[in-house]
């Protein structure tokens, strides 16, 4: 089939473009601009290129009908941020797709009432970035006619991978704390770091899309977590990093406000939301329906990420 990757030079992209090229896709990636993905593969050299400004081309409401004009029977659509975006693609391109499948994240959820989240829970979403994906995911599968424009919705975790910097233990993207759980330093960790974490390997996420393709009938009108088995807790996390670098955990836990004041503004913010959201999500139904079933656990996809990065045990 024809696919158009919209955003395929991203994390997911890397692992998933060379999947699709190598089950016979003709795969097609927009893009703003050509770059390289996070690892080399001989796939890429089959792939189209089509340069397109998304954001400029949408704001003359052109976007959608550019990617119509490639011909495309599938697209997946990986960076489509705003409610206005989907309903571009849509306008443009019902009545004219075998399939599309687009990229949400787990945290459309936001609040919980039961852990772990499930698809057919209430959506309670917290910030700009979960509102909007909320609010497209509704329309998609709620909205749309799944006989005009045959939709599918997943849900990543947190993404990690080569090339990619891990959420850390802390909720925020700080690599100095795996430095600091490695040297057997005290690390300041807020409330009692029972919040969860919930992780997955760009190349799970990517065969989750695939999978998705495959069984398009059953895929079709749904929306699906992508995921690794089991989320983590903050605190276990930082004791299974330390373990890992051959050290014992020396966490001390401490009120909110005492952890604030020990970061950065920034790495407090990420951390706040993360904290927030405590993400940790059921598979079970992909498992069922797509027969999705993840290659990494969380630590392994995190700790695979920095082995990447040289800073392994």
């Amino acid at each position: 089939m024809k696919v158009v990757v919209i955003g395929g030079t991203g994390h997911i992209g890397t692992f998933l473009i060379p999947r699709l090229i190598e089950a016979g896709h003709q795969v097609t990636v927009v893009s703003r601009q050509q770059k390289t993905p996070y690892q080399m593969h001989d796939a890429w050299q089959d792939v189209q290129w089509v340069t397109l400004d998304r954001t400029q081309l949408e704001e003359n409401g052109a976007f959608g009908q550019a990617v119509a004009d490639l011909s495309p029977q599938v697209v997946i659509d990986l960076i489509c941020f705003k409610l206005e975006s989907a309903r571009q693609i849509v306008d443009a391109l019902q009545d004219r797709l075998a399939h599309y499948l687009h990229c949400g994240t787990i945290w459309v959820h936001g609040h919980k009432v039961e852990a772990p989240s499930e698809e057919s829970h209430p959506r309670r979403p917290l910030g700009e970035y979960g509102i909007q994906k909320a609010a497209i995911e509704a329309y998609l599968l709620e909205e749309v006619d799944q006989d005009r424009f045959p939709a599918t919705v997943l849900h990543p975790g947190h993404i990690v991978g080569p090339g990619w910097n891990p959420i850390n233990p802390l909720g925020n993207l700080n690599r100095q704390v795996f430095s600091q759980l490695a040297n057997g330093q005290e690390v300041l960790i807020p409330n009692l770091g029972l919040e969860t974490l919930h992780h997955v390997h760009a190349d799970d996420v990517a065969a989750g899309f695939m999978q998705a393709l495959i069984n398009g009938e059953q895929a079709i009108g749904e929306n699906f977590h992508i995921l690794s088995e089991k989320a983590m807790t903050w605190r276990g996390y930082a004791e299974a990093m330390a373990e890992w670098y051959g050290q014992k955990a020396n966490l001390r836990f401490v009120p909110w406000e005492e952890f604030r004041q020990s970061v950065s503004e920034e790495d407090a913010r990420l951390s706040w939301d993360h904290l927030l959201h405590s993400s940790i999500g059921s598979i079970e139904k992909a498992r069922r329906l797509l027969d999705y079933r993840p290659r990494y656990s969380s630590l392994e996809a995190i700790q695979e990420s920095l082995s990447w990065a040289g800073e392994g045990h």
